[in-house]
């Protein structure tokens, strides 16, 4: 990579906020400039809780700083950029959107220089000669590819411990108790940078969605650092056994809570991975739990990454299923009052209330009962992307279109992520007391999940046949003696 000779400032966007940007040598005399601007909050809008701790992260920085940063509060970027001067070096932006408004501002000699994006392992440029001319990725090959390149969980050219996936040792259900019983995640103090994040949001004609509440996720170096030792030492240990588990009283199990910080770039994932791995190896995490964490950000994180790049600017609008329903009122308000199944209200009050749920809410509540139902996925997307306090624009449109929705038609999941109930009920304590029964297709007691399952089943059977890893399900559909019932019933279905 050629580094910048000259001393232009260093502008940094809101998700760019990690020592390993603004202290790299390149960037060792200059002054760092941070914009809050009006304008895109107002456009993008999104969690009141997201947008505390994207101000609160920027402020934080400002103020740790002190004179080598300037922040600047402007109705757009251009500008404080104008205002300021002189022209600024920049980091690639994390979206489409930002990378083109980028580079218009350094055709009209506002920006410098654009340097590669810092905050991921795998540069864009190794991630092209790792694909090739592939069309069709699965994140298995990938994966393995980035322990042996980046030597991570390996004991020379073999994996350590023999084995590369642990997926079988991670998905146990619920121990049969109200909570895990673990140390809690290391928790923020709010300060006075953040009272008065409060009280300007307060201000903001801004039509922010959820709620507000305290601040749960690191926004600064030191909070990240103490955030991850805290996972490390004392949650990593049972996060593999129970990472694919939903439990009702246990928002965040043993979840690491640290996708915030990474995706503000206050950590660096092979920071995070080697965390983890130092832990395994020296016996304290077992390697079943290690690996899987390591898996979703070496392996996942990063592969979202690059192929939201990858796949380009018409991805977002994949329809492959052919779905076009609006997200209903209840979805798009996180009106959780307004819906029975206990796993959904479940999960839009937890969205509502923090702007997080972990994995397998995401994909097999709220992104499986849209994807029965039709929802339109470019919609979907955007809904995931304004709710979520991680729900940064290169985040959602894999994460939804491609795995969850299965939009694309499979460039990167062999197959529809859905269930009926039973899956729920396996994994979760949560059906015990929901008005539907999970074992029931038809009738009053009738599980949205499991009749919904057979109703999309019905809906893509040809697709589905064709697909070996579904083809069982439509064989199976075709031995139900209440389907025509199930799909009248479904068809009219108005409340969850």
């Amino acid at each position: 990579m050629a580094h910048a000779a000259s001393t232009d400032p260093l502008w940094l966007f809101g998700d760019q906020l990690g020592r390993h940007i603004f202290s790299a040598a390149e960037h060792d005399d200059r002054e760092v400039v941070l914009i809050e601007s009006s304008t895109a909050f107002r456009r993008r809008g999104g969690h009141r809780q997201k947008a505390h701790v994207l101000l609160s992260g920027m402020r934080h920085l400002a103020d740790e700083l002190g004179d080598r940063a300037q922040l600047w509060q402007a109705e757009t970027y251009r500008d404080a950029l104008a205002a300021l001067g002189r022209p600024v070096v920049v980091h690639e932006p994390s979206s489409r959107a930002a990378a083109r408004f980028v580079h218009r501002l350094s055709a009209e000699g506002l920006v410098s220089e654009i340097l590669p994006n810092p905050s991921f392992a795998l540069s864009r440029s190794d991630f092209r000669q790792w694909a090739g001319d592939c069309e069709r990725f699965r994140m298995e090959e990938f994966y393995r590819d980035q322990r042996r390149r980046f030597e991570v969980l390996m004991d020379g050219d073999e994996p350590f411990g023999g084995t590369w996936n642990f997926d079988r040792d991670n998905r146990e259900p619920p121990p049969r108790r109200r909570t895990l019983g673990i140390d809690d995640p290391w928790w923020p103090t709010e300060d006075d940078i953040d009272e008065q994040v409060r009280a300007d949001l307060d201000t903001m004609d801004v039509a922010f969605t959820g709620d507000d509440g305290p601040r749960l996720f690191a926004v600064t170096h030191d909070e990240a650092q103490r955030a991850l030792a805290h996972f490390v030492g004392h949650r990593l240990a049972t996060f593999g056994r129970w990472e694919d588990a939903i439990m009702g009283e246990d928002w965040a199990m043993s979840h690491s809570l640290l996708s915030v910080p990474l995706n503000l770039s206050l950590l660096h994932p092979l920071d995070v991975v080697g965390a983890a791995e130092d832990a395994t190896r020296a016996g304290d995490v077992e390697l079943a739990s290690a690996e899987g964490f390591i898996r979703q950000i070496l392996g996942w994180r990063e592969f979202v990454w690059h192929l939201y790049w990858h796949f380009g600017s018409d991805y977002p609008s994949s329809d492959h299923l052919d779905a076009h329903r609006s997200l209903p009122r209840w979805f798009r308000e996180l009106d959780d009052a307004a819906v029975t199944a206990r796993c959904l209200s479940d999960a839009l009050a937890r969205v509502r209330e923090r702007g997080w749920v972990h994995h397998i809410p995401r994909l097999m509540v709220l992104g499986s009962h849209a994807l029965q139902r039709g929802y339109d996925p470019a919609e979907l997307t955007e809904w995931f992307r304004v709710n979520f306090v991680d729900g940064f624009d290169w985040v959602m449109p894999v994460n939804v279109i491609g795995m969850s929705q299965h939009a694309d038609g499979g460039l990167m999941a062999t197959k529809p992520y859905t269930s009926g109930g039973a899956y729920i009920s396996r994994m979760s304590d949560l059906c015990a007391d929901c008005a539907f029964d999970p074992r029931t297709r038809v009738g009053e007691k009738a599980c949205p999940f499991t009749a919904g399952y057979w109703a999309f089943t019905h809906r893509h059977r040809e697709m589905l046949r064709s697909n070996h890893r579904t083809a069982r399900a439509v064989a199976s559909m075709g031995r139900l003696d209440d389907l025509d019932a199930l799909l009248e019933q479904e068809r009219h279905r108005d409340s969850f």
